[in-house]
């Protein structure tokens, strides 16, 4: 499967030689086949040697994206090009997503009338007609570079994951499970603005869940394969084996229901609903779940699932909700993350399924089973957390990197020591902004992704830090 169908638009102006069009047009077809990305352009037998430049290539142009459900479209000038042509490819195809503009450098030994480009300065042109017309665009790191320069093709693999946020996020759908534990004001949201930025939510009583699972007989074929499939995933020996089979049952009423509503990604109630009434922690389902790129939430966090959902989309890999929970000492760039055990095991040094002992001082503990236990592996993460705010009607997001460092931290559950340069002004914004303590983390380097997605395409008020 192609990693993104992108459209291409090559753009052309009339008193420049044809070959700079049928060059420029086959180097980024081979930089797309590179990549392993389909390409939706005319055909080269159409406008000039497949360019667009009159209103009738545009027309030809708009037509083809509008049916070829198009991730993004790069438009590439190996001339100066036809602004207008351009823009009105992209007014007429009226599919509202990123655009790329991409310019080609002048040879200085090359500036005759034969083949000299201008691309520089018409991509100036063509910003300008984009942004007259309202169509939020991408630039590449350079002004004008080669389609087989690295910078260019480290441009275009960013901006295929911008495409996939952006379209993952106006086309989620995500499961509550649950209802919010009343301790938790921290994670309430507005359903509605998500639903308005196309992320629906559907939602299931935990009771309807745990009827389900205990319908399902011990001996089931099915039950008898999660268990498997659980004692495969983590350390199971200091878990009884009527917890394991409970973990096995809810695991298979949750996957139903996911498949059933065809969801992205699930937050689920915790705390304490479901120690009391089932006798199990869902967190090693739940880290099952993630590892699978289906990221599930605590405490019905679903904005923070939503932030997990665009990690991944970002980078392709598992993500993990966790607390910003302790200070690391008096390192005032550090800080310790925590969460009772649901993080996705790729995250984890060595996974062994145990209990989780901070809700044990409130429910017997011998009904927490499920948390799993490790410490994280080191490396470089990105760290991101959306919200709505209801009182300006709009969602928020920040968004952030730093490294898991192999600093001790002699404590239980899934934690992790993360350095983040200027984590104290980071911290400052999230008090002051009143987001949520969960945040989300991938083992990435995304931000930029997830601030051009959040930012330009989505208009969502995003601040990114920079340390």
């Amino acid at each position: 499967m192609a990693t993104a169908r992108l459209g291409l638009i090559v753009g052309n102006r009339n008193i420049f030689p044809d070959h700079l069009i049928t060059g420029g047009r086959a180097d980024m077809l081979e930089v797309f086949r590179t990549l392993d990305i389909e390409p939706v352009t005319i055909g080269e037998g159409e406008g000039i040697s497949g360019a667009v430049e009159t209103y009738a290539h545009a027309k030809e142009c708009a037509r083809l994206f509008r049916q070829s459900d198009i991730d993004g479209v790069v438009v590439t000038l190996p001339n100066f090009g036809d602004e207008r042509g351009i823009a009105d490819a992209l007014k007429l195809s009226a599919l509202e997503v990123p655009v790329l503009v991409h310019a080609y450098p002048d040879d200085l030994g090359k500036l005759d009338i034969k083949n000299r480009r201008d691309a520089f300065c018409g991509k100036i042109s063509v910003c300008s007609n984009l942004r007259q017309a309202n169509i939020p665009f991408s630039l590449t790191t350079k002004h004008v570079v080669a389609p087989q320069d690295e910078s260019f093709v480290a441009d275009l693999k960013r901006f295929v994951g911008v495409c996939r946020v952006v379209k993952g996020m106006r086309t989620a759908r995500l499961g509550a499970v649950g209802a919010r534990p009343n301790a938790f004001n921290t994670v309430r949201y507005s359903e509605k603005l998500l639903e308005s930025n196309g992320i629906s939510v559907s939602t299931i009583d935990l009771s309807e869940v745990l009827a389900g699972a205990n319908a399902l007989a011990d001996d089931d074929g099915r039950v008898r394969e999660k268990v498997d499939e659980i004692r495969a995933y983590a350390n199971t020996d200091a878990v009884p084996a009527e917890a394991v089979t409970r973990m096995a049952k809810f695991g298979i009423v949750l996957g139903d229901w996911i498949e059933a509503n065809e969801l992205n990604g699930t937050a689920i109630q915790c705390w304490t609903s479901i120690q009391e009434n089932f006798g199990i922690n869902p967190c090693t389902v739940m880290s099952m779940m993630s590892e699978k790129l289906l990221p599930s939430a605590c405490e019905v966090d679903v904005t923070g699932l939503v932030a997990m959902y665009a990690l991944q989309l970002a980078s392709g890999t598992p993500s993990a909700l966790v607390d910003w929970n302790n200070n690391y000492g008096d390192a005032e760039d550090k800080c310790t993350l925590f969460h009772c055990g649901n993080w996705a095991k790729s995250f984890l040094a060595e996974a062994s399924i145990g209990t989780a002992p901070i809700l044990g001082t409130v429910v017997d503990e011998a009904r927490t089973c499920g948390a799993l236990d490790s410490l994280a592996l080191p490396g470089r993460v990105t760290f991101a957390r959306v919200t709505t705010d209801d009182e300006w009607g709009i969602i928020r997001a920040y968004v952030g990197e730093g490294r898991i460092t192999d600093d001790p931290l002699d404590t239980f559950g899934c934690r992790a020591v993360m350095e983040v340069p200027g984590l104290q002004e980071l911290l400052q914004h999230v008090c002051e902004g009143g987001f949520e303590h969960h945040v989300a983390i991938s083992r990435s380097q995304v931000a930029a992704i997830l601030d051009e997605a959040f930012t330009k395409y989505l208009g969502w008020e995003t601040y990114r830090h920079q340390g």
